[in-house]
């Protein structure tokens, strides 16, 4: 049985980690890695997935999604291999429900797989 997902991004590409990320951040934490979305950014720290989507027609309007890694029961990655990597996606399975972000080319699935590997098992 397919269940839909109850949140779905596109990273677009690899950014630098955005400057105003800092006041968000607990004690301990650290940003590793930053994705543009369509709209905003994704930024990956140490203990959590940040996404920010800004909203409205100015964008000044701007909601917060924040994803523990401890949240996340189960991940998946797909792609279609090096010929013609057009579609990977990610998916995650949390106590929220299921999430679905779906990588532009030039994304690289393996090590964004790799870091969600390293925050739930704990190597991170």
């Amino acid at each position: 049985m397919e269940t839909a997902p109850i949140l779905a991004w596109t990273f677009v590409s690899e950014i630098p980690i955005p400057d105003d990320i800092g006041p968000i951040l607990v004690a301990g934490e650290k940003p590793v890695m930053a994705y543009k979305t369509f709209r905003d950014s994704a930024v990956f720290t140490t203990k959590r997935l940040i996404v920010r989507d800004a909203q409205g027609l100015t964008g000044k309007k701007v909601e917060m999604y924040s994803l523990p890694y401890s949240a996340i029961n189960m991940w998946s990655s797909e792609n279609a291999g090096r010929m013609l990597d057009f579609n990977a996606e990610l998916e995650l399975w949390t106590r929220a429900g299921h999430i679905k972000v779906k990588l532009n080319k030039g994304v690289d699935i393996r090590r964004l797989d790799h870091l969600i590997s390293s925050a739930v098992l704990g190597a991170l």
